[in-house]
């Protein structure tokens, strides 16, 4: 089943915004800056750099992986992983529900609308139907 231009480029775009998130996030965890640590230990985690590093390399890795065709559906899976994480950690800590906790889901649903709207093989993996 083609997929249509409109649907192709909103697919790219929506994609495109996720990983630009991921590079954006897995960044300032490699650097890492003041406020990752202290934010590591706020939620219950060690802060270390390393710690930090170490989540800066998985999520880059994430973002590579969903930014190639090839292992893009790979890619979106180990995020959803990451961000079911996350989630889970926000939810541990009592974070607040629409900025903290559910942003994770905004970026996953993101990152699935994105791929579901511009590979076909996903669309006929999972057809939406009338």
């Amino acid at each position: 089943m083609p997929v249509s231009p409109v649907a192709q480029w909103s697919g790219r775009i929506l994609s495109g915004v996720v990983i630009l998130f991921l590079l954006m996030d897995g960044g300032i965890k490699l650097v890492p800056i003041k406020e990752v640590t202290e934010t590591l230990q706020q939620l219950g985690y060690g802060g270390s750099v390393g710690q930090a590093r170490l989540l800066g390399v998985i999520t880059l890795a994430c973002a590579v992986l969903y930014a190639f065709p090839r292992t893009s559906v790979l890619g979106a899976i180990l995020l959803t992983g990451l961000l079911g994480g996350a989630m889970a950690t926000h939810l541990r800590v009592d974070s607040p529900l629409c900025t903290h906790l559910l942003f994770g889901l905004y970026i996953g649903l993101m990152a699935w609308g994105g791929l579901y709207l511009r590979d076909p093989a996903l669309r006929a993996l999972m057809p939406i139907r009338n």
